[in-house]
C-alpha cells in the first residue's frame, strides 16, 4: 500500500507565556510522529511548516489544536513530504516574523491588534470590482522578499525592493508609499503570517485604507488557481522552492543567464554561498554562470 505525504502550513498569533515550553513540546510531537519542518515559536505565537505521513500529520495538527491557543488555528495543506526538510528545527525568536520591530506589535487572545481588514478570496474579488466600479484603484502590497515576486505576484502589484523582511521597516519609512497613504491597499504573502504584521506596522505608519489577504496566496490559490488575480509560481520555503496552483500556470521569471523564461532558483556555484538566482535548466549548468556577482567581485579582489 502506498503511503500519502503532505505539508502543513499555520500560524497562529496569541499570547504564550511560557515559549520554551511550547518549543520542547512540539519538537517531543515531531519526534513522536516521524514529523520534519521549521517551527518558530515566541511571546506572540507559533509559526510552523510541517511533513511527513499525512495519518501522522493528522496526528500532529490534532494534538497542537489542544492547546487552546491553537484550537482555532488555519491549516493549509499542500503537496509534499518530510523529505523536502533537511531536519526537525524548532526555535524561540524575539518575533515569529523577523520584522525587527518586536516592540511594536501588539497581540491578544483573537490575534493581532490594529492590523488589516482581512478579506477572504471572494471578498478581494467583491472589493476590487466594488472600487473599479467607483473609478478607485487598489493597489497590491506584497509582503514577501522581492526575490520570491520574480516568479509569482498579483497582477501589478507593488513589489518593494527589499531583500529581507527586517528590510520592511526602513522601506515603510522611507515615504517612497506616502502617495498611497489615503487608497485602498491589500496585503498579501505566502500564507498570510508576514501581512498579519505589515498592515498592522502600515496601519500604525498613517495608511488609511488597509486589507490583508487572508490566508495568504496559499488559501487564495486553492479558490481561485491560475484564473483569477494571481500570476505565475509560488515560491516555498522548503528543498520543492516553488509550487503551482494548476497546469495552466504562466511561468514569469527569466533566466539571468539566456532572458528565457524559468521559475526554477539555483543556488551559487560556490558552495558556502546561499544566494538564490533564477536559471534555466541549461544555464544552470554552466558552473562559471551561476556564480553570483558578490562571489565573481571577491574572487577577483583576492
Amino acid at each position: 500500500m502506498v503511503s500519502i505525504h503532505r505539508i502543513v502550513l499555520y500560524y497562529a498569533f496569541t499570547p504564550l507565556p511560557d515559549p520554551e515550553a511550547i518549543r520542547l513540546w512540539q519538537r517531543s510531537l515531531l519526534e513522536r510522529w516521524g514529523l520534519r519542518g521549521r517551527i518558530i515559536i515566541s511571546k506572540d505565537g507559533i509559526n510552523g511548516t510541517v511533513g511527513g505521513e499525512i495519518s501522522a500529520v493528522k496526528k500532529y495538527v490534532k494534538a497542537t489544536r489542544e492547546l487552546p491557543a491553537f484550537n482555532k488555528m488555519d491549516i493549509k495543506w499542500s503537496e509534499g513530504s518530510a523529505e523536502d526538510f533537511p531536519r526537525i528545527s524548532v526555535k524561540v525568536r524575539d518575533e515569529i516574523v523577523t520584522f525587527g520591530a518586536p516592540g511594536e506589535l501588539e497581540v491578544d487572545e483573537n490575534g493581532v491588534v490594529g492590523g488589516g481588514v482581512h478579506l477572504r478570496p471572494e471578498e478581494l474579488h467583491e472589493l476590487v470590482e466594488t472600487k473599479e466600479k467607483s473609478g478607485e484603484k487598489i493597489h497590491f502590497f506584497d509582503g514577501r522578499n522581492a526575490f520570491e515576486a520574480q516568479i509569482g505576484k498579483f497582477k501589478d502589484a507593488i513589489v518593494p525592493d527589499v531583500e529581507t523582511t527586517r528590510e520592511f521597516m526602513d522601506e515603510l519609512d522611507s515615504g517612497k508609499y506616502d502617495h498611497l497613504k489615503d487608497q485602498p491597499i491589500v496585503t498579501y504573502c505566502t500564507g498570510g503570517i508576514r501581512c498579519e504584521v505589515l498592515s498592522a506596522l502600515m496601519v500604525k505608519r498613517g495608511f488609511q485604507e488597509v486589507y490583508q489577504m487572508q490566508g495568504g496566496i496559499v488559501r487564495y490559490g486553492e479558490q481561485y488557481g491560475d484564473k483569477g488575480l494571481w500570476e505565475g509560481s509560488l515560491y516555498v520555503f522548503d528543498k520543492r522552492m516553488h509550487t503551482e496552483f494548476s497546469e495552466d500556470a504562466v511561468t514569469i521569471g527569466e533566466c539571468v543567464g539566456c532572458h528565457g523564461a524559468t521559475n526554477k532558483f539555483e543556488n551559487c556555484s560556490n558552495p558556502t554561498c546561499r544566494n538564490l538566482r533564477l536559471f534555466c535548466e541549461d544555464c544552470a549548468k554552466d558552473e562559471e554562470l551561476r556564480r553570483c556577482p558578490d562571489c565573481t567581485e571577491a574572487a577577483i579582489e583576492a
